[in-house]
């Protein structure tokens, strides 16, 4: 499974939302940067932590023209009272066959638990910036900010 990579069109893709309502990354990327990060699941400290942290920046990305989208293979239900619970202005996709996680090739860490990865995506639909780790989940709020931020300077 390859993953993909900054530099690559990023693969498009059609999940249901938090509220039933599908969303299709062809359909967001045109007016906006996409903040895409896949993560584990839902209500686990880490997660929370990292959705916490997108929610915490969340006017900055949106000030800086970027949307921000979760993916995880929990629910829509599971996704819609973890976004309610948490006050998540974002998206959340229900992955639940992990099937966009493999056409991305989001690796497993210790061939065990799903990976988090963050990937920025420009308005042209290219992955402008990658980070991959289970365990630095502030980073990939930092990280993608930084790139957007970078991204707006640039149009």
């Amino acid at each position: 499974m390859k993953s993909v990579e900054t530099g690559d069109q990023a693969p498009d893709f059609t999940l249901p939302s938090q509220t039933g309502e599908d969303v299709t990354l062809s359909g967001l990327r045109g007016e906006s940067t996409v903040v895409l990060y896949f993560y584990p699941k839902d209500e686990t400290p880490g997660c929370t932590r990292e959705a916490c942290s997108f929610r915490d920046s969340y006017e900055d990305f949106v000030d800086a023209g970027a949307v921000v989208v979760g993916v995880s293979a929990d629910t829509v239900s599971s996704h819609e009272s973890f976004a309610d619970g948490h006050e998540l202005p974002f998206t959340l996709l229900a992955d639940e066959s992990n099937q966009v996680r493999k056409l991305y090739g989001v690796p497993k860490t210790l061939g065990l638990l799903p990976g988090r990865v963050t990937y920025v995506i420009d308005k042209q639909g290219y992955v402008r910036h990658v980070f991959n780790s289970q365990l630095f989940f502030d980073r990939h709020v930092s990280e993608a900010l930084a790139t957007v931020k970078q991204l707006a300077l640039e149009t």
